[in-house]
């Protein structure tokens, strides 16, 4: 924002030094980020700038580590690229399971959250809900909880929630569960543990949302005839479906970027990408690492511009102007 006509010299050198501080600020936090990705192009395969890389020679970059993605696991990588390789690279590629893994953990978990959260967050907008700050703080203590302590805490009752083979659960939920019946090692515990996670950030961009919602529109679909549904779904919901999109895709990027609860909770089939980045960072340090750390960084990026994209279409929904 310009400094007005009238603002003194005292002011100017102020308002310069403050925009000086936030620029080193911001560059102080994106530098991680500024070296990850050049360095993921490394021809070589060191987690440092060669010489060919520090004076631009075409030779110093190689996209090798973007291929080991696809190459890592594969029973015949050296094979020439056609339909049985690649049906050979979607079922073997250990990057390619985990990212399976990753998108449909993190797709139920969203699912999971996106729903318990909206009610939760309706329920908590009345006036007449008794405890609501209670309430509140109980539901959004995942973010303030360390994650340690709830991956520990699961994972000893995840260890007993078992179900008998024959029942009508295990009927149901089979495909989920682990091959003992239990949510321990399974997909269904990765899934509930995400959701557990992810059900704070869905509560607190719809409660926001909701924060600006006239009552009298509900109350005037009342008096129109409209039952408790129809004024959900034609008046409630969308209005506040930009904070609902907006916590469901924070909801995804945690689960997305979660990694302490999968290893105390999760097994060999559950192995998510932040579980494969720790066990390549653990076992043998490969730049693959940096080459997928780029990949999730420019899916981030793209997530938090859809998010504020929302959040201005959600200010103009009620009547407030963006700034």
């Amino acid at each position: 924002m310009a400094l007005p006509i009238y603002a003194s010299p005292l002011e100017k050198a102020w308002h310069l030094t403050f925009k000086v501080i936030c620029g080193i600020i911001f560059l102080f936090l994106i530098a991680p980020i500024l070296i990850v990705m050049p360095l993921s192009f490394n021809a070589e395969a060191y987690f440092t700038f060669s010489p060919k890389m520090l004076s631009f020679d075409p030779a110093g970059y190689s996209t090798r580590w973007y291929d080991t993605l696809l190459t890592l696991g594969h029973p015949a990588p050296e094979g020439p690229r056609d339909g049985e390789w690649w049906r050979l690279a979607w079922q073997h590629s250990t990057w390619i399971q985990a990212t399976k893994n990753s998108l449909w953990v993190g797709l139920w978990a969203t699912i999971f959250a996106t729903t318990l959260g909206t009610l939760a967050a309706l329920g908590l907008s009345r006036p007449e809900m008794p405890y609501r700050r209670l309430i509140m703080a109980t539901l959004i203590s995942p973010m303030i909880v360390p994650i340690i302590i709830i991956a520990v805490g699961m994972s000893f009752f995840y260890a007993k929630a078992c179900v008998a083979p024959d029942s009508a659960m295990s009927q149901i939920f089979g495909v989920f569960l682990s091959n003992k019946g239990c949510l321990a090692n399974s997909h269904l515990g990765v899934i509930i543990a995400h959701a557990t996670l992810g059900i704070p950030f869905v509560i607190i961009t719809v409660t926001a949302t909701l924060s600006g919602f006239d009552q009298s529109l509900i109350r005037a679909a009342h008096s129109l005839g409209a039952n408790p549904r129809v004024t959900f779904f034609k008046v409630v919901m969308p209005l506040i479906l930009p904070g609902v999109i907006s916590g469901a895709l924070f909801a995804f990027v945690t689960s997305f970027d979660e990694v302490v609860a999968v290893l105390f909770i999760a097994g060999p089939e559950q192995q998510t990408i932040p579980r494969q980045m720790f066990n390549g960072i653990r076992e043998a340090i490969s730049p693959a690492i940096l080459a997928v750390a780029t990949i999730l960084v420019i899916l981030s990026v793209c997530m938090l511009a859809t998010v504020e994209i929302l959040r201005r279409r959600s200010e103009r929904l009620r009547g407030v102007t963006p700034h």
